[in-house]
């Protein structure tokens, strides 16, 4: 059974609300401080979202507690979790800010895309204690998390993440080099420089890329990982595939020209009603609605 813990979330918003509540759902006593008051004043609405959404008691929403300052939050806490905006700057802000609040054993957590977890921690007069934590949007839904040792992270920083992190329900991964982008979005990036390249190319239109992925190779990602499928088929024919696949693949080392155009004409996916494909508000909601129903679901299976 899990020890409770006192844990910290610097943060209110897409992702520190819903990280608040996975970790109290699992017993721990979470305090969340934002500066901004509209964020505070809408976690419990946020929270009572998430316990409708699963059923679950409304204990659970109420029990995760607003600070009104960063000290109330972490001045207790074993660890603090940074979900703050995405800026290099704010980070190293928080991270030095919470060293002059936080017990000296506590740990403190990043939550990133993709900033380097050592560019957030070099002005950390203890850097040891400072790691990455790359949770996935909805990370009430999306039950894995990236744990990113830098290069003056502690290796015990790491161990004791991960099993906190673990005891609550995620599958905490451990990243062993602080490399932009950590695993999963390396992975998933790759996967859109070529997509968008084959567009650009002619060989196929958006939603052909798309029915490829979603139809085909996509189907068995849930359950087969692509270096599981390699040993499967036998590395042998991955080799040889490689052979003629590899120097045709794409390898441009920027944003790829038709990126950058779609980007300066404006037109940026669904906020603007055009990217890659044309969008009418009912269209792009549908969307949304298709891939929240189904991590809904994924999540409601793997809890029974």
């Amino acid at each position: 059974m899990t020890t409770p813990q006192d844990i910290a979330i610097v943060g209110a918003g897409l992702m520190g609300h819903a990280i608040a509540y996975a970790l109290a759902s699992a017993g721990h006593r979470v305090r969340v401080f934002d500066r901004s008051t509209e964020a505070l004043t809408a976690l419990p609405e946020r929270l009572a979202g998430i316990a409708d959404l699963f059923g679950d008691p409304p204990h659970i929403a109420q029990s995760v507690q607003a600070a009104s300052s960063l000290a109330e939050a972490a001045e207790t806490a074993t660890l603090v979790i940074e979900a703050a905006t995405e800026n290099l700057a704010v980070k190293q802000f928080i991270v030095a800010e919470l060293e002059a609040t936080v017990a000296p054993e506590a740990i403190i957590a990043s939550n990133t895309s993709a900033l380097p977890i050592g560019r957030i921690a070099e002005k950390a007069l203890h850097p040891g204690r400072v790691v990455g934590t790359h949770f996935w949007n909805p990370p009430h839904l999306v039950k894995l998390v990236e744990v990113v040792e830098a290069r003056t992270t502690r290796r015990d920083t790491v161990k004791r993440t991960m099993r906190l992190l673990g005891a609550a329900g995620y599958k905490a991964v451990h990243v062993k080099k602080d490399v932009p982008g950590f695993i999963g979005n390396r992975l998933q990036h790759a996967l859109k420089r070529e997509a968008i390249a084959l567009v650009a190319n002619g060989v196929c239109d958006a939603e052909t890329v798309d029915d490829v992925v979603k139809y085909g190779f996509g189907s068995r990602l849930g359950v087969l990982g692509p270096l599981e499928q390699s040993d499967l088929v036998g590395l042998n024919l991955t080799q040889a595939i490689h052979e003629t696949l590899m120097p045709d693949l794409d390898t441009t080392d920027t944003p790829h020209p038709l990126l950058q155009r779609l980007v300066a004409e404006g037109k940026l996916g669904m906020s603007s009603g055009e990217g890659f494909y044309k969008w009418t508000p009912d269209k792009a909601e549908a969307v949304r609605k298709r891939l929240r129903d189904a991590l809904i679901a994924q999540a409601r299976s793997n809890q029974n």
